[in-house]
Parts: C-alpha cells; structure tokens; sequence
C-alpha cells in the first residue's frame, strides 16, 4: 500500500511539473503562471550636493534605469501562479525599495503580431530577447488603479524570450502584483499561443546557425595530445579557436584564441605544435611550442611564410608557390574554359626549405603547374603530379604522376597521362603508393558496374602501386563505400579510409597483408575529421549524427575503447525539444532498397493531420546524417512539418552499380525514387496530409525540384535553390557545368544527345508545371550561374503559372553571409507556410503581395 501510494504521489509531481512547464491557449487570456528571480534590495546612492537633491531627487524611475543583468532561465527560481483575476503577487523585502524579474518564453503557431502588456501598480521595464522596448515609471495605490506598459511581437518563427523587470519603491502601498496578457492581432483569429517558463524549447535557425563546434581534430605524433579546431560562429563573424588537448590528463589549453598561428600543426616525428611568426621586421621566423610546458621555441629564422608542410624527417619544410595573379584586363581574350575566373590561373611549384643550411631549392619550374602529394618518410624523396588540359577528350584532364629522387634529381614516371586519379600517397617504406581515383582509372581495373553501365566518376576508388614494378592492385572494387580520405598507419600494415558509406560517413581500416576492410566503431552517423597518431596506435575523429552537433573523440585502436574528449554544443542542445529522427526505406519498383529518415515536430500528435517537406539532392552524392548544414530539417520540422528525407538512385556510398544510375539520367530513375517514395511514405504514415505536400532541393537538386514538377501534381509547393533548368545552358555557363557533366552527362554533348540536353531539361517542359514554386539563386553564382532561374521563372510568368523568384545580391552557389542567409531560410519556410499550411501572412510580411 505504502508503495502504490508513493508511486501516486511521484505521478502527481510530475503532472504538476508537466503542467507548470508547458501552457497553451488561444488569443486574449491572460498567463497563468510566471518565473521570477528571488526580489533584491535597491537603494538610492548617497547625494553629495543636498541643494541639487531638493530640486531633481533619485527617485524611483532613476532606481529603474539602473543595470541588472538578466540570468539565463535557470536562475528564475521563484514560481508563481495567478488568482482569480490574472495578477501574481509576488514577493518583496522587508524594507527599502526593491527590484525583481520576471520571466517567460512564448511562441506562436504561425506568423503574426501579438500585444503583451502588463499591468502593475510599481514602476516596470519590459524586455523582449534582451532588449528594453517599453518603461513604466509611475507607480500607483492599488490593483484597482494600476496601469499598463505594452509591446508587439511577432513570436514566430522563432520564440520571444519576455522579460519583465518590477521595480517596488521604499513605502510603496499597493500591494505586489503583476499581470501578464497576450493578445493576438485581430487578423489572426486562428493564432494558438505556447507559453512556458522552463524546459526545452523548439529549435530555431540560429540554434543551427550559431553556436560552438568541432571542425578538425589532429593527434599528435606520439598519441598523448590533440589539436582540435573549432567554428564559433557569432551571426555575422566567426572565430576559429584551437584548443590542445592532454588524453593522459584532460588538461585543456587554447593556444590560439582566433587561429592566428599560421600554419599552426604537429611536427612529424617529434612531440612539439609549430607555426610560423613574423616579428617586427617582418621576418618570419619558425616556432615550435612544447605541449606540456607551453614553453614556446624558435626553430629557425628567416623562414618562407606559406603554407609549409614539414618533411617527415624534419629537416625541410615544402611549399608551393606561384607567380601573383595578373591583373585583369578590360578587354582579355581566354585561352582556355577554366580562364572564366577571370583570366589564366597563375601557375604553381614545389620548393624545399633546408633548415639545416637555409637554402631555399625549386624542383619544379615550367610551363605547367605541378602539385606536391606526399614526401617519403626518409625525406629523400616526393610525388607530385603534373596536370594537362585534353579539352577535346573526356574528362578533359589528365594527370601524369612522377617521384622525385631528391638527392639525384631523377624522375620516376608512376604513371603517364592518366585521366581518372587524383592522390597520390607514400607508404611508410617507399616501396608502395596508394593513389585515389574513378572506376576507370588503370585501365579500369577497379570496375564493377552491370553491363551497358557508366560508371560514376565521383565513385572514388583506391588503387595500390609497387613502385618497383609499376603494378597497381585495385582496394575497393568490391568495398560499396566511396573514399574521400586515406591515411597510412606509421608501421604500413594498414590503410585507413574516411569514406560515404550510404548515408553515413565512417572511417576503415584496410589490412594490407589480408587484403580486408573493417569499420571501426564510431559514435556518431557523420566522421567530419579524422587523425591516427603516427607512432601509437590512437586515432582523434569528430563527427556528428542527426539528433546532436559536432563531438570529438579519442579512439584507442588497441583496447578498442572510445573516450569522448570534446562536446561543445552539448548546452545548447540540451536546451532544445527535438523528436528523434526515424529510418525510414522502402523498395522501388525496380527491386533496389533506397534509403532514408523522417523529422517529427516538437509536439508530434500522431493522430493530427500535418504537412510534409521532401528533401533531397538527387546528384552524385547522398544527402548524409547531418545535424545541421544548410538546409537545417530540425528547423524545418519545428515549424509544424514532418520532413521526409531520402537518398534516390545514382548517389555514391552504394556501390558502383547504384552510383552509375546517375550517368546520363538527369532526373530519370532518381525522378521515380522520389515520387514513389514519398507516395509509399503517405501511404504507410497516415499523420501525414497527402494534400500538403511540399518538396526542396538545391543545385541538382535545384534541377530535380523543376523536372519534378514537370512529372507530377503531386505536390503542392516546390523549392528551388540554384536549379538548373537547362542543361545545356549550364553545361556550357556554368565554370564547373562542362567539368561535372563528364560524370552526369558522360559521353553526351547538346549536340549528340538532344533527348537529354533538351527532352530532359525543365525549361523546355514548362509548360507541365502547375505547382507553386520558388526560385532562388545567388546573384553572383558562377557554379549554377542566375539566369538558369531567371529563365524557368520568365517561361512560367509567360504561361500563368505560379512561380516567384528570389535572389540574394552578391552571394555565390552558397548563401554565406548571415543577415542573407536568415532572410534566404525564411523565405524558404514562408513560402511553405503560404502553399502547404494556408498561412500567407509571413510571406506577405517579406515580399509585397501585389505584383
């Protein structure tokens, strides 16, 4: 008995603890509970000038105006709850004046303004997000006679933090009391109003945007510390932190508040960080810095100030350097497709700084740029690569790779000519090299696609060299994961590989001697970074997953256990309601598994009818399991929309079967993925509104977003960032368009294969369109240059169709700058809100409705 009473009596504090956090109701009603600070003492300071004092006395108003620092939500410990008429009475001191704040968040169901005012008979200061807007310096006798001090929000999309500072003077009469009402626009009758006091709240997009996380992780050589590399992005600026890390101790040091150590990195072989410095006669001089003492070292004197790599066996330092850029012409001519720039790309080559001696020594010198990829671990030696332009062959690059016999001056061609590789990297013992490339690369030796198949040359593959013999094995013909990062273990047995993985990223351990991969274990969905010590067996990663920010870690590849070491973001989150984002894959009809996972709202009623968000890319790569990024879905979703997010055919990470749909298809079998996904999705999730669908994707899936809309009515609004509408034209104006389509298109030109440069193109199908959709691009785009969705914009404005184009002033393929890009995000969602909830309101707010 005694026990089931207890457990009753624990249910009933958690309702209550339920119901004081969370209060919703409609418009005109007045807060029912409120938080405050406990009240403090205030007194007049001490007038030195008695006369002044008889004629402009420190009254009440001026005890008002006086700083108090509102706390973070946590330190509002006082609760309260309202009587009958809507007041709290609140607390006071004993004597004297006295000052108290009060507290609570609210947040609308969609966009519009909405009245707060209080009433009180003391003087008051009303704050909204930490910011004075109203000020009440009288104070009356009693509830009866106290008046009102007022503001309007606009409590979405994003929540309103309201503040309310009490000032009570010394002899006050009226007892202490306070109301809080809210009242909504009369134009938005069917506005419902959340308020609460404490607790999680829904994310919001500068939850994504700012905010502290890990961006790289390097360990050092020996395993006993790590350098990680934070964004600490502040709105409108950043800051890039670098923090040392003892894995013995956890003692923490930030060693460059701002990067501002240039080339800040560890040595090869020794326990010691370097950077270089110029001093005040702007000699740049070679620091090392002792991770223990901090005790900070000049090295050498006089050294180049580039961006140095050190020789392993730290006696150079290489760099690449090139001729300043010539100034461009009014009038120039280009003598090549990559001069779109602005004019020829300056060529680039190798030197070595000896700090044994100071010499300086170019190994390159020519008519063609020649890249550094690696140095032997003796120091003897290097790999560089020599890029040739074959405009009338695709993929209109090849790369010729040599090693350098640095003692000798001998060339050793690897490998001539070869158009499908990339890196090039020694092992430990300079008998072998690992090179990165396509499918085809070796006389496509790392194939395996069906028959009548492309492969897909973003599809990166491994290959192992014997230098001696000019041998190459492929690594990952039959491995489905797709590299984009290698590293060799110090005593090369193994090959470690950051890798797409479906939609995941991971990282592998390739043993050379068995021939095998195996993944090693992570804790998040996303490896942004990873590091192995090269002379211990201990790997540095940072990642993140859907349901949390970047996280850095310590993985000892012996004992196998994982320590985390890094997790800036965690305050943060902890402060937002998110749902758990869930898997979701189904078959197509084509037999293939196809991949993805779905966002909930904050306070998911599985009986409630809601909207849905499709997203997608559609391109070469899949869409990983990012917490945030640019197209935030946790935002998205915590605006009332369930977001469906999906991996459609032709994306690598699968296989090269899977990554070939991609060639020459351009929408063809990814097209049906999306549409017959997100039908089965409607189908199998019945809280979702079949009517209000909405779909997004930018760049390619810009493109898939317009040839969508050409196949299908089934959805009801469509988004558009940087689309391409017609292949051709961007084939040809866009600087990467001819480079990109020897994967997308390989093969076909507009002049060979009309059916896909024009049959496929949206701009020469507009007139299937029905959907509402918005067009956006940066106005200085070069990747998917504006007139691709001015154009598409000028064949639906023709045709009657509804269509609205934005474009942001000055930015590029991406939305960089922060005041745009909160603009750029909100349009996104306020155009959502018009087509799939009804809700113009916001968007009419942004953009004038009249044409």
């Amino acid at each position: 008995m005694m026990k089931k009473n207890l457990m009753m009596r624990k249910m009933q504090v958690a309702l209550l603890l339920a119901s004081y956090v969370t209060v919703g109701f409609a418009q005109g009603e007045t807060l029912k509970k409120i938080v405050a600070t406990t009240p403090l003492e205030v007194r007049a300071p001490l007038m030195v000038d008695p006369a002044k004092d008889a004629k402009d006395p420190f009254g009440a108003d001026k005890l008002l105006k006086l700083g108090l620092t509102i706390p973070e939500q946590t330190g509002f410990t006082q609760k309260y709850d309202a009587d009958a008429d809507g007041f709290f009475r609140v607390g006071k001191v004993a004597q004297g004046a006295s000052v108290q704040l009060f507290a609570f968040y609210v947040r609308g169901d969609r966009y519009g303004n909405v009245k707060v005012t209080v009433t009180t008979p003391d003087l008051a200061e009303l704050f909204v997000n930490g910011k004075s807007v109203a000020t009440k310096t009288t104070s009356e006798d009693g509830r009866k006679e106290a008046k009102e001090l007022s503001t309007t929000l606009t409590p979405y999309p994003e929540t309103d933090r309201v503040v309310v500072k009490l000032l009570r003077p010394a002899g006050a009469k009226a007892e202490p009391v306070i109301k809080v009402a809210l009242e909504p626009d009369s134009t938005e009758k069917d506005m419902k109003l959340s308020t609460w006091e404490s607790g999680k709240r829904p994310i919001e997009l500068n939850d994504a945007i700012k905010g502290k996380r890990v961006y790289d992780t390097k360990v050092s050589p020996k395993g006993n510390y790590v350098l990680m590399t934070y964004t600490y992005n502040h709105g409108e600026i950043s800051t890039y932190p670098k923090e040392l890390y003892s894995i013995k101790t956890g003692r923490r040091v930030i060693i460059a508040p701002n990067n501002d150590k240039h080339a800040l990195g560890w040595m090869p072989r020794s326990e010691r960080l370097f950077y270089l410095s110029k001093d005040d006669g702007n000699v740049a001089n070679l620091i090392t810095i002792d991770p223990e003492t901090l005790e900070e070292k000049v090295m050498a004197r006089n050294v180049p100030y580039e961006w140095v790599t050190f020789s392993p066996d730290e006696k150079a330092l290489f760099y690449s350097k090139g001729d300043e850029p010539k100034k461009t012409e009014d009038v120039y001519r280009m003598q090549t497709v990559t001069d779109r720039s602005g004019g020829a790309v300056p060529l680039t080559f190798i030197y070595r700084y000896d700090l044994g001696t100071g010499l300086t020594t170019q190994l390159t010198f020519g008519d063609r740029t020649a890249t550094l990829n690696d140095i032997a671990h003796d120091g003897q030696s290097i790999l560089f690569t020599i890029t040739d332009e074959t405009i009338t062959e695709q993929p209109f690059t090849v790369n010729s790779h040599y090693r350098l016999d640095l003692r000798t001056m001998r060339v050793d061609t690897l490998c001539a000519r070869e158009a499908h590789t990339t890196e090039a990297l020694f092992s430990p013992d300079g008998r072998k090299v690992l090179f990165l490339g396509d499918p085809e690369a070796f006389g496509r030796i790392g194939l395996n696609v069906g028959q009548g198949q492309t492969p897909n040359s973003f599809d990166v593959q491994a290959y192992l060299m014997d230098v001696a013999t000019k041998k190459v094995e492929p690594l990952t013909r039959d491995f489905n994961p797709s590299i984009s990062k290698a590293k060799w273990s110090g005593d090369g047995r193994t090959i470690y590989f950051e890798v797409a993985d479906e939609d995941h990223v991971y990282v592998y351990a390739y043993d050379v001697a068995a021939k095998k991969f195996n993944r090693l274990p992570s804790e998040e969905d996303v490896v942004n970074a990873f590091d192995v010590a090269n002379q211990a067996s201990v790997m540095a990663y940072s990642g993140e997953g859907l349901m949390n920010s970047t996280r850095a870690y310590v993985y000892d590849l012996n004992t196998k256990k994982t320590t985390r070491i890094a997790d800036p973001y965690a305050d943060h989150l902890a402060q937002l309601k998110l749902q758990p984002v869930k898997d979701w894959n189904f078959t197509n009809s084509d037999g293939q598994e196809i991949k993805g996972f779905y966002y909930l709202p904050p306070d998911f009623d599985p009986n409630k009818k809601y909207p849905m968000i499709v997203f997608y890319y559609g391109g070469t790569l899949p869409n990983a399991r990012y917490f945030g990024g640019r197209y935030p879905m946790h935002v998205y979703a915590s605006l009332g929309y369930v977001v469906y997010e999906l991996q459609p055919s032709g994306a690598i990470g699968f296989g090269q079967k899977f990554s070939a749909l991609h060639v020459n298809a351009w929408g063809k079998r990814s097209s049906d993925d999306i549409i017959e996904g997100t039908r089965k999705f409607i189908a199998d999730h019945p809280f979702v509104d079949g009517k209000k669908v909405g779909c997004i994707g930018a760049s390619y899936g810009g493109f898939m977003t317009m040839h969508l809309q050409t196949r299908t009515d089934l959805f009801a609004a469509a988004v558009a960032h940087a689309g391409i509408s017609s292949i051709a034209g961007y084939w040809g104006e866009g600087h990467w368009g001819y480079s990109y389509s020897t994967a997308a298109s390989a093969g076909s030109y507009p002049w060979n294969n009309k059916a896909l440069y024009v049959d496929q193109s949206p701009l020469f199908n507009a007139d299937k369109i029905n959907t509402p959709i918005l067009l956006i691009n940066g106005t200085s785009d070069t990747n998917v240059p504006p007139g691709q969705s001015v154009q598409m914009y000028v064949a639906l404005k023709i045709l009657g169709k509804p269509v609205e184009l934005v474009q942001v002033k000055g930015e590029d393929h991406f939305i960089m700058d922060y005041n745009k890009r909160v603009k750029w995000t909100r349009s996104i969602l306020a155009f959502f809100d018009r087509w799939l909830k009804g809700q113009p309101a916001w968007w009419n707010s942004m953009y004038d409705p009249k044409p």
